[in-house]
């Protein structure tokens, strides 16, 4: 039996903004067990990078409301104080962010950057040079002793996102948020960092958060899904669920919308309509404007979920698969 290592239940996130406050996220809950991939896929700005960063409270600004609860290994790290935090950033909970050059410092070589983590374990620099060294091997960086004295500029974009990974494992967490981790990567590149991150959970049981709006990172690699709109989400399960029996209107129509084999299979579907204004705090489906099944009922009261198994589940006031 899985055993259970994030939940999130009911997590709310708004950003204080001028005219009030804007609702990233709503009411979101999932969990993630040990050794899984989670995937949380969704649109630019539907509220995936912000649970990732709420998660060790790293929202820029601190502008922010967070409800909700967060736990870690049954605790609710949402209450927790900023040194409590700094004990499990890095040791029990690593993130990779989504441009690895923004993250580095570009005056200190990429191997220094890693062995200052491993150090605050109180390893000494000779050993926590060679376990970079190690690190940059389990990451398949070519030529790893040259690329640990190597800056960050000096390095392609495929090598420093390998960095980050070894830097994230630098502490061997237990939980392993990658956020967009193969943007602006080509896709052999892409197919090596995903190997990686396989392999990772292969071995050392870490669980990983997988942060895209690929669904092709999410087929290669992911255990369960949640997919995410406007800062909700939508219909949660195992990725065979999701790929062949989507039930929320909005995942069948990202599910059309994907590239097909052929041309003779015809034009890819598009969503009419926009995003609503997140600061228009109103009750309600968020994507009943855009719907194509939408009912009077959907303007006015939030969904419940609806469970089609066990594992899979939506929000939808549609009781009934509508084609």
């Amino acid at each position: 039996m899985s055993e259970e290592l994030l939940k999130l239940d009911k997590l709310c996130v708004d950003y204080k903004v001028k005219d009030g406050y804007l609702s990233a996220v709503k009411n979101v809950s999932f969990s993630i067990n040990k050794g899984e991939i989670f995937a949380v896929v969704g649109e630019s700005g539907c509220g995936k990078s912000t649970i990732a960063h709420s998660i060790l409270h790293l929202l820029p600004e601190h502008n922010e409301v967070i409800k909700g609860k967060i736990l870690f290994n049954g605790e609710d790290i949402n209450e927790y104080t900023e040194k409590q935090l700094e004990g499990i950033r890095g040791r029990e909970i690593g993130m990779i962010f989504q441009n690895p050059l923004d993250s580095l410092n570009p005056v200190y070589t990429t191997g220094f950057q890693v062995a200052e983590g491993i150090m605050l374990d109180n390893v000494s620099r000779l050993d926590a040079w060679s376990r970079v060294v190690q690190l940059y091997n389990d990451v398949k960086m070519p030529d790893a002793e040259k690329r640990a004295k190597s800056f960050p500029h000096e390095l392609s974009g495929g090598m420093r996102q390998r960095v980050m990974i070894a830097m994230m494992l630098a502490r061997t967490p237990q939980l392993l948020i990658a956020d967009e981790p193969t943007t602006a990567l080509d896709v052999t590149i892409e197919a090596q960092i995903l190997n990686i991150i396989k392999s990772l959970r292969d071995e050392f049981n870490t669980a990983v958060m997988l942060i895209t709006h690929n669904f092709g990172l999410v087929a290669e690699v992911a255990d369960r899904v949640a997919v995410m709109y406007a800062g909700e989400v939508v219909e949660q399960g195992t990725v065979y669920d999701i790929f062949d029996n989507p039930r929320h209107p909005y995942t069948k129509l990202l599910m059309k919308a994907l590239p097909r084999k052929t041309k003779k299979e015809g034009r890819l579907q598009t969503i009419d309509g926009s995003v609503p204004r997140l600061t228009e705090n109103r009750p309600g489906c968020r994507f009943e404007n855009r719907c194509p099944h939408a009912m009077d009922v959907c303007k006015n009261v939030d969904p419940e979920h609806v469970a089609v198994t066990e594992s899979h589940s939506y929000r939808c006031h549609l009781k009934k698969e509508v084609e």
